[in-house]
Formats: structure tokens, sequence, C-alpha cells
């Protein structure tokens, strides 16, 4: 049995994919990939680099979304360790070897990597945060955490005055670098695929996890460079938006109580309304029109208009 399972879901990630795994062909795991239908060649490049690592390719007959794919994988992978693993993510030596001695030292359930930036430093705000609150969602919505980045609510959601240097317990590592236990995996049942086809998914994976009493650290021995925002960078402005939304309302109505729920959908239509407005601003890189129509979507759909699911 190999000492790690890395399951890699990749869309449309030829240009990503052969130096993720290239990166993991010494670090003795057995690698998983699941192609949710790509329109380009990562299948055969994923192939291609079966001689170098043992790896297992499995072909998804259309986008079946992100919790889905990693789903998959851990039905496919053989270790009892599962390592999720974004596309455009790649190892440093040792940094499975890292992940590994973090579970043994802290009776972890769970380990979140370090995700680097262009810079070599840890991701600050991304590579863990705390669970969100629903004031934590209501400030994204209202874009208070964009004008004033540094509020208190922001702050202690994002963690961004942890030193991530330190090995420490945390509540939601970055779902693009996350080890668990299969026995942890099973005991949530895996990733909730509703949350399609990304976003939020790992928070609620998380949430569930927490809920078991599961032990969920950070190893910030275990670096991976990330470039981020590979897959969603491919959706159109006005789905991002929509998908968005629409996870984190899917989100709240699993973890929160119904009067918080409106609250979150108020506030989301409040700062659609917002965006609207600040659409027309100069200095965009969008058609004002675009974005406006894309904001109103979402703000239709926040008070139940536009057909566009729940």
């Amino acid at each position: 049995m190999p000492r790690c399972s890395v399951v890699i879901v990749t869309y449309n990630s030829a240009t990503v994919i052969e130096g993720c795994l290239r990166a993991l062909a010494n670090q003795d795991c057995e690698v998983v990939v699941v192609d949710n239908d790509s329109h380009d060649d990562t299948a055969a490049r994923a192939l291609a680099m079966a001689e170098q690592m043992p790896l297992q390719l499995i072909t998804l007959p259309r986008n079946l979304g992100f919790a889905a794919g990693v789903n998959q994988g851990a039905r496919a992978a053989s270790s009892d360790l599962l390592l999720i693993l974004n596309p455009d993510a790649m190892a440093e030596p040792k940094a499975i070897d890292a992940i590994l001695e973090c579970f043994l030292s802290s009776a972890a359930d769970a380990v979140g990597g370090a995700l680097l930036d262009s810079d070599g430093h840890p991701a600050k705000g991304f590579a863990f945060r705390r669970l969100p609150r629903p004031t934590s969602l209501v400030f994204e919505a209202l874009l208070i955490n964009q004008v004033w980045s540094g509020n208190p609510v922001n702050r202690r959601y994002r963690c961004l005055s942890a030193d991530y240097l330190l090995q420490q317990q945390v509540e939601q590592p970055a779902g693009a670098c996350l080890a668990v236990t299969r026995k942890a995996f099973d005991s949530v049942q895996g990733m909730d695929a509703t949350f399609f086809p990304v976003w939020f998914e790992d928070v609620d994976f998380c949430a569930r996890l927490h809920q078991t009493g599961a032990r969920v650290m950070y190893c910030p021995r275990a670096r991976f460079h990330h470039s981020g925002a590979h897959s969603v960078g491919q959706l159109e402005f006005r789905d991002r938006q929509l998908f968005w939304y629409r996870n984190m309302v899917r989100y709240a109505r699993k973890h929160f109580s119904a009067g918080s729920v409106v609250v979150l959908r108020l506030a989301i239509l409040v700062g659609m309304g917002l965006r609207i407005l600040a659409a027309f601003l100069p200095r965009r890189d969008l058609p004002a029109g675009q974005a406006a129509r894309s904001y109103a979507r979402v703000a239709g759909w926040a008070i139940g208009i536009g057909g566009d699911g729940a």
C-alpha cells in the first residue's frame, strides 16, 4: 500500500498538470488524476507521466465539479491517507514527508500545507482560515472586506494576524492542499457534490470534520507553490458571480439558522446593488453593462427570481 494517495482534479489543466506531477514524481506516493471532461490535452499529458510514478487516470464523461471529482478519486485511491491537491500546486521536495510527520506528531485527522504566493511566502488569508460565521459572509457580501480589509471581522475570519511559520491547529485549510485520513474522510462521507462546480465545498467539508471532533492542523514545512484561480479563471464572469454566491448561501443553509440565511440573502442583494453602481465607474477591465447584468442576475437569484437554482 502506498504511504499516500494524491488526488488531483483537473479541468482544462494542460498548462499546469505536468509541473504538478513532476514535482510529485520522487515523493513516493500514488497519484490519482480525475479529469472533469477537459477540452484540451490534460488527460494525455497526465497519462504520459505514468511511466515516472504510480498513476491512475480517471476521465469523467462530463464536468461533475471539484467535490464530485475528489470523491471519485478517493474511491479509486488505495492509501489510508489522501492528499487533495490542485493541479496548479507544485510540491517542494520533502513536502509529503512533512505532511506525514505532522500527522504523526500531532495525532491529526487532517493537515493543510503551506500554499506559497509567487514571492515564496505563505498566502495569508488563504492557506487557512477560520470557519465563516454569518457576520463573516455578510461582510463579504456587502463589500466591507474589499473596502476595509483590516476590519476585525475579516482579520479574524482570514487569520490575518496568525504566524504562518508556526505549526498549529486550524479550522479550515484551503482545499487546494488538504491531506486527510481515509477514516476521517469516510466519517463525513466525503465532499458534498452539490457545491457545484467549485467554492465552499472545502469549507463545508472542514465544518463537518469539526462536527465529528476531528483535529485539523496546518503544517508550514509542507510547502507548495500555488498559482491559484486556475480552473475558476476559465469560467465566464457572470457564472463566477452566481456560483460563488449560490454556494455561499448553500453553505449558510447547511450550517446557519434560517434567520441568518435571510440576512445573508438581503446582504447579497444590497451588495449587488453597490456592485452595479461601481460597474459604471472608470478603470474597469469589464464592460459596465456586462458587469451590471451579471450582478443583477445574482440579485434576482438572491430574492428568488431568475431560475438559477437553490
